[in-house]
């Protein structure tokens, strides 16, 4: 497994363990529904990931799709929920679009896992 699958692998679990502190954030402060979005997201995708990665690395879909599907539900979920995130702390946003961006890099992701799926895999 090279380098850049473990770096997936440990940002999942980073993306996991803020994905219940935030849920366990949501639980504890009244009107906090962006939060308990942000969490759902978090873990969601971060189950994704290693998903991918599990998948990817047995050759069961192709690997640089896979790379990039991984890579994107990363992504994806960091700015979605770091919007979310930043606006229930602070008001502001992450950067304009960030959560649409985030939000539509997730939707791109996971129709680049289907396409890796049918992907046929060389040699």
């Amino acid at each position: 497994m090279n380098r850049l699958w473990r770096m997936l692998i440990a940002l999942a679990g980073l993306m996991g363990a803020a994905g219940v502190a935030l849920a366990a954030k949501a639980a504890h402060e009244p009107d906090a529904s962006r939060l308990a979005t942000a969490s759902t997201m978090l873990l969601f995708h971060a189950c994704a990931v290693l998903g991918t990665v599990a998948l990817a690395e047995r050759g069961v879909v192709h690997r640089r799709i896979g790379l990039i599907a991984a890579t994107g539900f990363v992504l994806g979920a960091v700015l979605f929920a770091g919007d979310l995130t930043m606006r229930q702390f602070t008001g502001d946003r992450l950067f304009p679009f960030a959560a649409p961006i985030g939000g539509s890099l997730q939707i791109a992701s996971w129709i680049a896992l289907a396409v890796c799926a049918l992907w046929p895999r060389r040699g």
